[in-house]
């Protein structure tokens, strides 16, 4: 069974898929305010223990592609 364009795990797929163009079309399909919990989320991915290294660099590959599309 697939899952929808606008499910969650669709969205975190892309984002953390470390291909801009998919990062950046699920950030910009947010809401302001889910996008705030987004980049939160992902910040703590990155400096927080606990996650896997490979998810630490999605994480920071998602990071890096939104902050350069400010």
């Amino acid at each position: 069974m697939s899952e929808g364009t606008d499910s969650p795990e669709y969205l975190w797929e892309n984002l953390l898929s470390r291909q801009p163009e998919l990062i950046r079309s699920a950030f910009d399909s947010l809401d302001p305010e889910t996008r705030r919990h987004v980049l939160a989320h992902l910040q703590r991915m990155v400096t927080e223990e606990g996650w896997h290294a490979e998810q630490q660099a999605s994480a920071r590959a998602a990071l890096d592609t939104l902050e350069g599309s400010k």
